[in-house]
């Protein structure tokens, strides 16, 4: 028997109700971004009430943009204001998640909607012919990418990640060789070099500004560790130096690989025996109805559709998307000669798995 599901006028109406909310919190994101990156919640930070016109002046913008930015702010929530007076402020338990106050600035992931819909055509293109939208039309992707790293992972590096591995602070302070692969721009192995003076670490990325960004920042820090080398890791398997590495990472970087499979065998070819392999990838079910309660699950699939997925679909690639999910990352690092694997969720961090890897 064909059961055929029809919405009740109920269903209709509650449906219809979520989908206008969903339009106006897309809206609140788009002026969020704006206002992280014309730096207008920073100078409303902590500041008394003010008009659009001495907001406009404090931040060096144009009064008539802000004005209508405040009057979409206040709208959404995020500001009040005193209408006879003709001013706005933010409020402080506000500016604690939109600013740098806090411990973290969400304001930072709302950059991704607009970022996503700039390649809206040529996703839609992708859908009716296949292949995929490359790395080079996302050019703020690896900026957003290093804001993000460095309020997930660079706080908890010390303190909670790398000693996820039994005894691997010491052996970083001892010395070792360290390699960071799809490093991005390598605040976290940057972070790393610094710490620990006696090991040497190494960076991969298929991301020429990516690693343009690292070297300067190398430079600029003086630090002689660490280099950082522009690489496409897609047959890694097969020209990974063997035993080469103490320690491998990779942050939020198997999932858009063209090829993760190769990566992974890769990196387990170039571990020195005794070696770990230290993984942060994104957590999630490898399937779709598990994921339904995911708290970030439906933001994370418009990625994965508008980014992850088919960066790697346009090298060929194999397209796993960011949802792939735990169940497929232990059956690939197992494939790859992994064996001794373990999996760990951290307080801080509820968008992310940690595996701990040994050679």
């Amino acid at each position: 028997m064909c059961h055929v599901h029809q919405l009740t006028p109920v269903d209709t109406e509650a449906f219809e109700t979520r989908l206008v909310h969903a339009l106006n919190e897309a809206g609140a994101l788009l002026l969020t971004a704006l206002g992280y990156r014309t730096g207008l919640f920073e100078a409303l930070a902590g500041q008394p009430p003010m008009t659009s016109r001495t907001l406009a002046e404090h931040a060096g913008l144009e009064e008539r943009y802000v004005r209508e930015w405040l009057g979409g702010m206040l709208v959404a929530g995020f500001l009040e204001s005193d209408p006879d007076a003709g001013t706005y402020w933010l409020p402080d338990a506000h500016a604690e998640l939109l600013t740098d106050a806090g411990p973290a600035n969400l304001a930072v992931y709302s950059q991704f909607i607009s970022i996503l819909a700039s390649v809206e055509d040529d996703v839609v293109r992708c859908f009716r012919e296949g292949g995929g939208v490359p790395y080079s039309r996302y050019p703020r992707f690896q900026e957003v990418m290093a804001s993000d790293s460095a309020q997930t992972v660079l706080p908890a590096l010390f303190d909670a990640i790398l000693p996820l591995a039994q005894g691997l602070p010491e052996r970083l302070e001892r010395g070792i060789r360290v390699l960071d692969c799809a490093c991005g721009r390598g605040r976290a192995l940057i972070a790393m070099a610094e710490r620990y003076p006696a090991s040497h670490f190494v960076g991969y990325d298929l991301s020429e500004e990516a690693i343009a960004w690292a070297r300067r920042e190398t430079e600029k820090a003086g630090l002689g560790n660490v280099n950082f080398e522009e690489r496409d890791l897609s047959d890694f398997d097969i020209n990974a130096e063997p035993d080469a590495f103490d320690l491998v990472t990779t942050f939020d970087g198997i999932h858009d690989q063209a090829r993760p499979r190769s990566l992974l065998k890769g990196i387990h070819r170039t571990l020195a025996p005794g070696g770990v392999y230290l993984v942060q990838d994104i957590h999630a079910s490898s399937h779709h109805h598990l994921d339904r309660e995911h708290p970030f699950g439906t933001m994370l699939y418009a990625v994965s559709v508008s980014h992850c997925m088919t960066v790697s679909l346009a090298q060929g690639g194999e397209g796993l998307g960011t949802m792939w999910g735990r169940e497929r990352a232990l059956a690939y690092l197992e494939e790859a000669g992994f064996r001794d694997i373990e999996v760990h969720q951290l307080e801080h961090d509820i968008q992310n798995d940690y595996f701990v890897c040994h050679a």
